[in-house]
């Protein structure tokens, strides 16, 4: 992939294409200096293959996406978990009973919803048939996270 660190598409953090310039009045960027900048990220997308567009998009998904997701690591909790369980189709008694397992496994963080998607992927379960599992059998969370 081309280097993009002196590119235009890579715009530092707070400097994106729709982030104003502290430095310049909102308005006082004339279209002619709008197309002319969007043009040059136009050439520069055009300059990359599939692949490298690609590649371009995950990480620019990943950039955008690791706040998000440490946001929501931080800052979950049993009653937001239990919530999205039940959003999934989990009965309130067992989405009590899957949280506290998940809990204690120190999988909180990856959140209720995806660690049972996971073990229901894993086992080849549904979301109920995978929560119960979870909470009759505790081991199932046992290396799930492992290399990923």
């Amino acid at each position: 992939m081309n280097d993009t660190t002196s590119s235009p598409l890579t715009p530092e953090p707070g400097e994106g294409p729709d982030t104003p310039d502290p430095a310049v009045p909102e308005n006082a960027m004339t279209g002619a200096e709008r197309t002319a900048k969007m043009n040059a990220r136009v050439d520069e997308l055009g300059k990359l293959s599939d692949a490298e567009l690609k590649d371009r998009f995950w990480e620019l998904t990943h950039q955008m996406m690791t706040p998000v997701v440490e946001l929501a690591r931080t800052h979950t909790s049993p009653s937001i978990e239990r919530s999205v369980l039940l959003r999934m189709g989990v009965d309130s008694i067992s989405s009590h009973g899957v949280v506290d397992t998940i809990t204690e496994a120190g999988l909180l963080g990856k959140g209720a919803g995806h660690v049972v998607l996971k073990v229901g992927h894993a086992h080849g379960l549904d979301v109920r048939a995978a929560a119960a599992r979870i909470t009759e059998d505790p081991s199932v969370l046992t290396g799930l996270f492992d290399g990923k």
